[in-house]
C-alpha cells in the first residue's frame, strides 16, 4: 500500500519525536533502531524509507527535538521553568542540549554540526533577549547565562543529593538574574540551602 506524502511526514515526525525522547533517557549508543521503530509503532524494515543511517536519524533528531521545545517567551519565566525541578526530573522529554550534550564527543560529524546549529541559534535568540545596548556584552551574557542553565541542569541531575541539587538550581537562577539585571533586586530563593564542613 502507497503511503501518502502527508502520512510519511507523519510517520517521520513519530520516529523523531520518539527517537529523541529515547536518546534523551538512554543516551545515544543504549538505544537501537529497532528500539526507536518498536516505541513509534513500525517496523524496522521502514527505517531506511526516513534516514540514511542510525547517525543521519541522531543528527535530524537534535534538530528536531530543539526545534519541538517551546519558544522563549518571558526570559525570567523561560529561566525559572528551564532551571526547575521538574524540568529536572524529566531529562526525557526536556532540554535535548542537557540530555545530549555529553554524548556528542563520540558522535558523527553530522550530529555534531547539527548540535552546533542548535546551539548557535539558542544563543542568537538569546542575545536577542537581553537586556542592553552593546550587542557583544549582549551575546557573551547570553552564552555565559545558557553556559550556566545548561551546567547546572547536567549537575543537578547527576546527583543524589536533593538538597544540593535543588540548591545548583536556584542559586544558578539567582546568578544569572544578578548577571541580566545588576541592579535589580535578588529573587528569592527556592529551596534550602546545603551546609558543607
Amino acid at each position: 500500500m502507497k503511503v501518502s506524502p502527508e502520512q510519511k511526514a507523519q510517520n517521520r515526525g513519530r520516529i523523531l519525536t520518539e527517537a529523541g525522547r529515547l536518546f534523551r533517557e538512554k543516551g545515544f549508543d543504549a538505544v537501537s533502531v529497532a528500539e526507536v521503530m518498536n516505541a513509534a509503532g513500525m517496523t524496522h524494515g521502514g527505517f531506511y524509507g526516513h534516514f540514511r543511517s542510525k547517525d543521519d536519524l541522531v543528527a535530524q533528531t537534535i534538530a528536531h527535538a530543539a526545534g519541538s521545545q517551546s519558544g522563549i517567551g518571558d526570559l525570567s519565566a523561560w529561566i525559572d521553568t528551564y532551571l526547575s525541578k521538574p524540568h529536572r526530573e524529566h531529562a526525557d522529554m526536556g532540554c535535548p542540549m542537557a540530555a545530549l550534550a555529553g554524548f556528542m564527543r563520540q558522535q558523527a560529524p553530522e550530529a555534531r554540526a547539527s548540535m552546533a546549529q542548535v546551539l548557535a541559534a539558542q544563543i542568537d535568540t538569546l542575545t536577542e533577549m537581553i537586556p542592553g545596548v552593546d550587542p557583544v556584552k549582549r551575546r557573551r551574557a547570553a552564552i555565559g547565562s545558557w553556559s550556566a542553565m545548561v551546567g547546572a541542569l547536567i549537575l543537578a541531575r547527576s546527583i543524589d543529593d536533593s538538597t544540593l541539587s535543588d540548591e545548583v538550581l536556584s542559586e544558578t537562577r539567582v546568578w544569572i538574574y544578578e548577571k541580566k539585571t545588576p541592579n535589580a533586586p535578588t529573587p528569592r530563593r527556592k529551596g534550602v540551602r546545603h551546609e558543607h564542613p
